[in-house]
C-alpha cells in the first residue's frame, strides 16, 4: 500500500506593512499606558507630599483637638486648631453653589438634549461652555464688586451683610460650574438611544414625560457623575472663596456672613509669611490632607453609584 500523502504546512508571515502597523500599535499602546500612569503617579506623589507634614502636625496637635474644636486660630496665641469653622464655611459655600448649578445645569441640559433644534444646540452649547474658560479670579472680582454689594446686601433679609459673604461666593461659584454640569449631563442624555424616546412617544407620553421618566433614569449614572464632578470642583475652588467669601473662620448657618473655606485658608496662609517647619505652616498640609480625603471619598461614592445605575444599550 502506498503511504498516505501529507499536506504541506504553510506558514504565513506578516508582510512589511503589517509589521509596521503592529509596531505602531505597540507604540500607541505604550504611550496610552504611560499617559494613564502619569495620573496615578501624580496622585501618589500628592499623597506622599501631604503625608509627612500631616503626620508631624498630628504629633503636636491631637486628632480630638483638630476635629473636636470649634475655634480655628492657628496663627494667634494661644493657638487653637478646631477645624470645623473652615469646614463649615466650605460646606456652606459649596452647598449654595450646588443649589445653583444642579437645577440650572440640568435644565439647560434637558433643553439642549430634548427641546432645542440642532442649529440652536450648535450655537448655544459652545457659548455656554465659554463660561468654563473665564479665569476664576474674574468670577471672584465679579462676586466682590457686584454680587455682594448689589444683590446680597440689598436683598438678603437676615442681618447686615459685610463686604464679603458666603452667599455671594456660592452664587457666583454655582454660575461657574454650570457649564460642567450642563455639558456632562447633556452628553449623558444624548447617549440615550432614540428608540427609548420613540417608545415613550408611541405609548402616549408627552415630551416632558419622556424627558423626566425615560431619558433622565436612563442617563442617571452620567448625571450623578456630572454632579459629583461639579461638587468636587466647587469644594476645590480657591480664588472665588478667597476674594468674595472672606477670610474669617466663622462657624455660622447664616450665609450672609463672611466665612473662610479650607481652600481660602490654604491660599491665604501659603504666601510665604509663615516660617517653614512651624506648626502654623504644617496646618496647611493638614487642611490639604482633609480636603484631599473629602474629594477622594466623593469620587469613590460616585463610582459606586455610577456602577449601580449604569445601563448598557446595544
Amino acid at each position: 500500500m502506498a503511504p498516505a500523502a501529507t499536506t504541506p504546512v504553510v506558514t504565513l508571515r506578516p508582510t512589511g506593512a503589517v509589521r509596521r502597523r503592529q509596531r505602531v500599535e505597540q507604540v500607541v499602546k505604550a504611550g496610552l499606558l504611560g499617559t494613564a500612569s502619569v495620573s496615578v503617579l501624580t496622585t501618589v506623589l500628592i499623597v506622599f507630599s501631604l503625608l509627612q507634614p500631616t503626620v508631624e502636625f498630628f504629633r503636636e496637635v491631637s486628632v480630638g483637638a483638630f476635629f473636636g474644636g470649634t475655634d480655628w486660630a492657628p496663627n494667634f496665641q494661644p493657638a487653637s486648631f478646631g477645624v470645623w469653622p473652615i469646614v463649615g464655611g466650605t460646606l456652606v459655600v459649596t452647598g449654595i453653589a450646588v443649589l445653583v448649578a444642579v437645577p440650572c445645569g440640568l435644565g439647560v441640559a434637558f433643553y439642549l438634549s430634548e427641546y432645542a433644534r440642532p442649529r440652536v444646540r450648535r450655537v448655544l452649547k459652545p457659548v455656554l461652555e465659554l463660561l468654563a474658560g473665564i479665569p476664576t479670579v474674574v468670577f471672584g472680582f465679579f462676586a466682590l464688586t457686584f454680587v455682594n454689594p448689589k444683590l446680597v446686601d440689598r436683598f438678603w433679609p437676615i442681618g447686615d451683610v459685610s463686604t464679603f459673604s458666603a452667599l455671594g461666593a456660592g452664587l457666583v461659584m454655582g454660575v461657574m460650574i454650570v457649564p460642567i454640569m450642563t455639558s456632562l449631563s447633556e452628553d449623558a442624555m444624548s447617549a440615550v438611544p432614540e428608540s427609548l424616546r420613540q417608545a415613550g412617544v408611541a405609548l402616549g407620553a408627552t415630551r416632558r414625560e419622556v424627558s423626566t421618566k425615560v431619558v433622565f433614569p436612563a442617563a442617571l449614572s452620567g448625571i450623578v457623575a456630572a454632579t459629583v464632578l461639579a461638587v468636587s470642583r466647587a469644594i476645590g475652588e480657591t480664588m472665588i472663596a478667597l476674594l468674595a467669601a472672606g477670610n474669617r473662620p466663622n462657624l455660622s448657618a447664616n450665609p450672609g456672613e463672611d466665612m473662610q473655606t479650607m481652600t481660602a485658608y490654604i491660599g491665604s496662609t501659603a504666601l510665604g509669611d509663615i516660617a517653614t517647619q512651624t506648626i502654623q505652616y504644617k496646618t496647611i498640609f493638614a487642611v490639604g490632607a482633609l480636603l484631599f480625603a473629602v474629594t477622594f471619598v466623593l469620587n469613590i461614592a460616585s463610582a459606586r453609584v455610577v456602577r449601580r445605575f449604569r445601563q448598557a444599550y446595544e
